[in-house]
C-alpha cells in the first residue's frame, strides 16, 4: 500500500509544563522533545507506523535544521521528496507547549508563509504510484499538482487556505476540523458549505466530541470513545494519517473513520511526539499482514 503525503514539514519543539506562563512569566519545562512536525509530516509518520509505504512531499532545504527533519522522518520509515533541496532559509519551527494535567496544547508557528515552492522532478511518478494522496494545503503548487494527479485525494482541512478553492472539488474525501471555516460560511454551516462546494464525502472532527460525517446521501455522527488525554498535540494529524491508510485499503468512509478515531485515541494517551508509535507497532507485529485492531 502506497501513501503519499503532500504539505508542511516543521521542526517542532514540544515542552510539557504544569501550567502555561502568563505575560512576562517563565515556566520550567517538565520535559522537552524535538521532532519533525506539520500536518502532512505527522500524517506520514502515522501511515508508516500503520504499515504503509509512505513518501512525504514537502520543502526542507539545506539549512542545518533541515537535517533534523530528514533524520527523524527516515527513522520513522518515511521517504522524503524535497521540493526545495538547495534552499538556505531555515525550515518552519513550531513551539508546542503541552499542559501536563489536561494534555491540551498551544502552538506558535510560521508554517510555510513566504516559501515559494514549485513541483520537484519526479513528483508526477511519485503521485502516480500512490494508492491515496493526502494534502494539507501548505505549499500550494505541490497541493495543486497532487489534486491533478488522478489518484484518490484526501484533503486535510484544518483551517481555510486559499488553495482549498482549487482542491475541494477534486477531493474524494475532505476531513475538516471544527475550526475550519469557508469564507462566507456561518459558524454552524461548515458541513453544508462543503457540500455546496461539491464535496460528496467528508467528515468534521471536534476533539473528543462526535465526528460528523456524510457520504453521498448518507450521514450521521460517529461517537468518539472517551480516553484519558495525556497529550493532544498532533492528534488531528494522526487521525488523517490513519484515515488515509484505511481508505487506501477500503474506500468505505464510515469504517475508515472508526479506524482513524481508534488510532487518534492511542496517540492522545501518550506523552511526546513519538512514544505513542511503539504501541501501534507492537500491535501490528502481533498480527502481521492484517490491519491492526485497537480497542478503546
Amino acid at each position: 500500500m502506497r501513501v503519499v503525503c503532500v504539505g508542511l514539514a516543521t521542526v517542532d519543539l514540544v515542552q510539557r509544563v504544569e501550567r502555561l506562563p502568563g505575560v512576562d512569566e517563565k515556566a520550567e519545562a517538565l520535559s522537552a522533545d524535538v521532532a519533525a512536525g506539520g500536518p502532512a509530516t505527522n500524517a506520514a509518520v502515522t501511515a508508516a507506523a500503520l504499515g504503509a509505504s509512505v513518501t512525504l512531499v514537502t520543502a526542507v532545504g539545506a539549512h542545518p535544521l533541515g537535517a533534523l527533519i530528514r533524520a527523524d522522518v527516515a527513522a520513522c520509515g518515511v521517504s522524503l521528496l524535497d521540493a526545495a533541496p538547495r534552499a538556505t532559509a531555515p525550515p518552519p519551527v513550531s513551539a508546542v507547549t503541552v499542559v501536563r494535567a489536561t494534555g491540551q496544547r498551544t502552538i506558535v508557528s510560521r508554517n510555510a508563509r513566504g516559501a515559494d515552492v514549485t513541483a520537484p522532478p519526479g513528483l508526477a511518478d511519485v503521485l502516480g504510484a500512490a494508492d491515496i494522496v493526502l494534502v494539507d494545503g501548505h505549499h500550494p503548487a505541490l497541493a495543486r499538482a497532487a489534486a491533478a494527479c488522478g489518484r484518490p485525494l484526501l484533503l486535510d482541512a484544518g483551517s481555510w487556505r486559499p488553495v482549498f478553492a482549487d482542491l475541494l472539488g477534486a477531493a474524494d474525501v475532505v476531513a475538516a476540523s471544527a475550526a475550519f471555516r469557508m469564507p462566507g460560511a456561518a459558524a454552524a454551516g461548515t458541513g453544508a458549505a462543503l457540500r455546496a462546494a461539491g464535496v460528496r464525502r467528508g467528515a468534521i472532527t471536534n476533539g473528543p466530541d462526535p465526528v460528523a460525517w456524510w457520504s453521498g446521501d448518507r450521514g450521521g455522527e460517529l461517537p468518539v470513545p472517551g480516553v484519558p488525554a495525556v497529550d493532544t498535540a498532533g492528534a488531528g494529524d494522526v487521525f488523517h494519517g490513519a484515515l488515509a491508510v484505511a481508505l487506501a485499503r477500503d474506500p468505505d468512509l464510515l469504517p475508515a473513520l472508526r479506524y482513524a478515531v481508534r488510532i487518534a485515541g492511542i496517540r492522545v494517551r501518550h506523552a511526546g511526539p513519538r512514544a505513542w508509535l511503539d504501541a501501534v507497532r507492537s500491535q501490528r507485529k502481533s498480527a502481521p499482514g492484517h490491519a491492526p485492531r485497537f480497542h478503546t
